[in-house]
């Protein structure tokens, strides 16, 4: 089972949201049992970079799978997984120089998206409540994957100047924080779930130590689908 799993974390984190709904379609019948509930989730995150001036919150959509390890009382479990797309950063920064005269004069009075993508791994105990709502809190571990400065100006009417740069080595490759959530499911505890949970970077995200420490905060609306459980279920009854 256990070299199942890895297998699967594997490939789902190597490859595009298609296929991880493929590869979970096809094995999650299997990862579900008793003591394990497998399945996929995703949603609307709001993310920003606490000590970074004039950062507003981005928006962007993350995709990822869950475990649940049940223990010995039914109502606490281990909530793992991987949100395999997970974009943070920031929003409406001032324009820097490119060092170049050019795309400078072009994006005066523009601004920038400052995003910065990870593999995040949470780690969390979670609490069921008769109620069906349910709590959970832990740890979150990042891989940084890519990372860009997008610059826009608007040129002409409603027509936008887009110019990317990576800046992928000006970020740590690991973060770390605090993660926290709160949610619901349906079908008497056992459908889909519906879920808040916020995370806390801390650690220092920029490599630069001259510039202000800056860290990632993330706001994740997110629903859950079990993959094979009713039809586990249905079997059995």
């Amino acid at each position: 089972m256990i070299n199942k799993l890895l297998l699967i974390a594997f490939l789902l984190a190597g490859h595009s949201g298609h296929s991880q709904v493929i590869i979970s379609l096809i094995f999650g019948d299997k990862l579900n049992s008793d003591k394990i509930e497998f399945g996929l989730d995703g949603g609307v995150n709001w993310s920003t970079l606490h000590g970074l001036p004039d950062a507003n919150s981005l928006i962007g959509f993350n995709l990822g799978f869950y475990f649940d390890f049940k223990l010995k009382d039914p109502n606490w479990m281990v909530n793992t997984g991987v949100i395999v797309k997970s974009p943070m950063g920031a929003e409406g920064l001032p324009v820097y120089s490119l060092n170049d005269a050019g795309l400078d004069s072009a994006f005066a009075g523009g601004s920038v998206q400052r995003k910065i993508r990870y593999f995040n791994v949470p780690v969390m105990m979670k609490y069921q409540f008769k109620n069906h709502l349910y709590a959970k809190a832990g740890i979150q571990l990042g891989l940084r994957a890519k990372a860009f400065d997008e610059f826009t100006n608007t040129v002409k009417d409603k027509e936008d100047l887009n110019y990317k740069l990576k800046t992928r080595d000006d970020y740590h490759p690991l973060d770390g924080g605090l993660a926290f959530g709160l949610g619901y499911r349906l079908m008497k505890g056992n459908g889909m779930n519906f879920g808040l949970q916020y995370y806390l970077g801390l650690i220092d995200v920029v490599i630069d130590d001259s510039t202000p420490n800056q860290y990632n905060r993330s706001l994740y609306l997110t629903a859950g689908i079990p993959i094979g459980k009713g039809k586990k279920n249905g079997a059995q009854k």
